[in-house]
């Protein structure tokens, strides 16, 4: 089984090649402290022991290093032992529930419907996975197994394995309704810092020069309110307070309102935008179109709260489509791929060689108020971050840093 994991680690290049062996002689360490062979079940409480054993006379990486080298092997035999199973009319109906239940709950939930997209996604890989086995079946185990397998086979990042998990969690939760879901001994992908693109106040400058009519209005609120981009999409018109100077994000990530700074400078353009939205309007509410989405319970406390000029999208696509919820003939918001594709082709076209995406204006309002001398508190408000660590990214890329650091080639 020691030269299958062998040959495991070298085709998975789950591990880099000089370090192979070390994870083989821990292995083969675990194992002689056991006093075992290598096919017996182990618990967590061995690899505790093991663990705790080697702590008394090995140094902290390599302890950790150990840990990771039997989780590997423990995730491998399990893996080499399933067996292939057909998943019974009775099972996929089970499954059909407790994934319908699901979704009922992430709409009573209000999550976004993106959200809730990704979610039955991870359910639908999850169930090929287990091979369909009766939901009453599942336990932690299975979770554990699933997330050890996108982080060693799939080789997915950090962010794209807690979403799994994330989604998992709602799903045992809510489809399954077990409260208790423990993940300890999956391997989890590795986590790397990566600085934000950030583009400089020049190139910024090169880009909205670029854009025009409506792209450019959502490139400068994007870059002059520091929104995520869809923050910028679900915008209504009753978000914006001219007389104030403010502009306010309903229920954005983590489903939390916040208020933000509405730049002086575009005030004309986005009321003259303003003024060609409402014919829009003016020709749903004579064609008598079904009024816009409204979040939550509103459409039926305010059944016609959907039709009044205040609820309308300050960025409205251009024609109807179904709603992929009610299936109701209504007019949407833009859809997030179009102006992706537009920012990206015009940063091209402007000569910018930095990978440009609607989220690089976010990134460069935030450092160029870092720059500027704002505080990281007053910053983290504005971009509605829960955690001021989250914020402090921008201090890594900000043109000059708060301790006005010099290098020694320029003296």
């Amino acid at each position: 089984m020691i030269d299958a994991f062998r040959s495991y680690l070298e085709t998975q290049q789950v591990v880099a090649e000089k370090q192979v062996d070390y994870y083989l002689a821990w292995v083969r360490g675990f194992f002689r402290f056991l006093k075992t062979s290598e096919q017996a079940p182990v618990s967590q409480e061995e690899v505790n022991a093991y663990l705790k054993h080697l702590s008394l006379s090995r140094e902290a990486w390599q302890v950790r290093q150990a840990k990771e080298a039997v989780r590997l092997y423990l995730y491998f035999v399990k893996r080499s032992r399933a067996v292939p199973e057909k998943a019974r009319s009775l099972f996929n109906s089970r499954w059909h529930g407790a994934a319908g239940e699901m979704k009922r709950m992430l709409r009573l939930k209000h999550r976004a419907f993106a959200t809730e997209k990704a979610y039955m996604t991870w359910v639908r890989d999850f169930f090929r996975f287990v091979k369909g086995i009766d939901p009453e079946a599942l336990s932690g185990d299975h979770i554990r197994d699933y997330l050890s397998y996108l982080a060693v086979e799939r080789q997915v990042g950090a962010s794209t394995q807690n979403q799994a998990f994330n989604a998992l969690l709602f799903f045992y939760r809510h489809g399954l309704h077990r409260e208790t879901v423990s993940i300890e001994g999956a391997l989890r992908a590795r986590r790397g810092r990566r600085l934000p693109v950030v583009l400089t106040k020049q190139e910024v400058l090169r880009l909205l020069d670029q854009l025009e009519g409506v792209f450019r209005i959502m490139a400068q609120i994007l870059y002059g309110c520091g929104l995520r981009l869809s923050e910028c999409l679900r915008l209504r018109v009753k978000d914006i307070d001219f007389e104030r100077g403010t502009l306010v994000v309903r229920a954005g990530k983590g489903d939390t309102d916040r208020v933000t700074v509405l730049p002086d400078s575009l005030k004309d353009g986005l009321g003259a935008h303003l003024e060609q939205v409402k014919r829009i309007y003016e020709k749903d509410r004579m064609s008598d179109v079904d009024g816009v989405f409204l979040p939550g319970a509103l459409e039926k406390k305010y059944p016609h709260a959907g039709k009044r000029w205040q609820w309308f999208w300050v960025f409205p696509s251009k024609g109807l489509s179904a709603d992929p919820r009610s299936g109701k003939i209504r007019r949407h918001h833009m859809h997030h791929t179009g102006v992706q594709r537009r920012i990206k082709a015009t940063a091209e076209k402007a000569g910018i060689k930095k990978h440009v995406t609607a989220h690089t204006l976010r990134h460069s309002f935030a450092t160029h108020l870092l720059e500027n001398g704002y505080d990281i508190r007053t910053i983290q408000e504005l971009l509605g971050h829960k955690n001021v660590q989250t914020t402090m990214i921008y201090t890594h890329v900000a043109a000059k840093n708060i301790l006005g650091v010099k290098s020694p080639l320029d003296f």
